[in-house]
């Protein structure tokens, strides 16, 4: 009988606690499997929306290429297409960003500063990679260059680390300066580049650009 009673007072006891507490323990449950449900499904979107992505941006490759090589209105068009709903529907992604760099690629191609300066600001303003940063800053330099704003392609380079582009940086500031007619400070530019681009093989370009200086200030 003692037996049977502490098996019963355990029943009740149980029941008891089911009472107090079974609700809140499902409850729990609940949002535990809930919480599982929401992780994997946005995992899914993750890998569905990184998938759509990358299929856009190969369709944009081949738009660029075929736009920057054949001067195709159409597949210009096309190009600006996909590269803009990379940068609406994946705007957080690198692929937006490499769409951006694209697009300003053949804005500069078909003399279209201002597109082309729109897109580079709109890679700065998403937060890249202190590498695609870079590349973009002096994107950015080269397209004032070409604009004949020397003085705001210089300021742009100010917020370059040069060590990143080993002479590439030095080269623009003494192409930058030279057509600003500061000969001094281009010629002490392209000396530095010079001097950085050592490690990186030859220059023949870089060295005329010297030389050319030289005979200019001779002359």
């Amino acid at each position: 009988m003692s037996e049977m009673r502490t098996e019963e007072e355990q029943v009740e006891a149980l029941k008891g606690w089911w009472k107090e507490n079974g609700k809140s323990l499902l409850f729990m449950i609940a949002i535990a499997l809930s919480a599982v449900f929401a992780w994997k499904t946005w995992q899914q979107k993750q890998l569905t929306d990184a998938e759509n992505a990358s299929i856009t941006y190969q369709n944009l490759l081949d738009a660029v290429s075929g736009a920057v090589s054949s001067d195709d209105a159409g597949q210009i068009a096309t190009s600006k297409h996909l590269a803009q709903k990379l940068k609406s529907d994946y705007e957080k992604t690198e692929y937006a960003r490499f769409a951006a760099l694209l697009v300003a690629k053949v804005a500069v191609a078909e003399e279209n500063y201002t597109e082309a300066l729109a897109e580079l600001d709109w890679v700065l303003a998403h937060q890249p990679a202190i590498e695609m940063r870079n590349i973009t800053l002096l994107r950015k330099a080269r397209v004032y260059q070409a604009m004949g704003e020397f003085a705001k392609g210089l300021d742009v380079i100010q917020g370059l680390d040069a060590q990143e582009f080993g002479g590439s940086v030095y080269e623009l500031k003494g192409d930058l300066l030279l057509s600003s007619g500061e000969r001094i400070g281009a010629r002490a530019a392209y000396q530095q580049a010079l001097k950085v681009s050592v490690n990186e093989g030859s220059n023949p370009l870089l060295t005329i650009k010297l030389e050319d200086l030289a005979l200019s200030e001779e002359g």
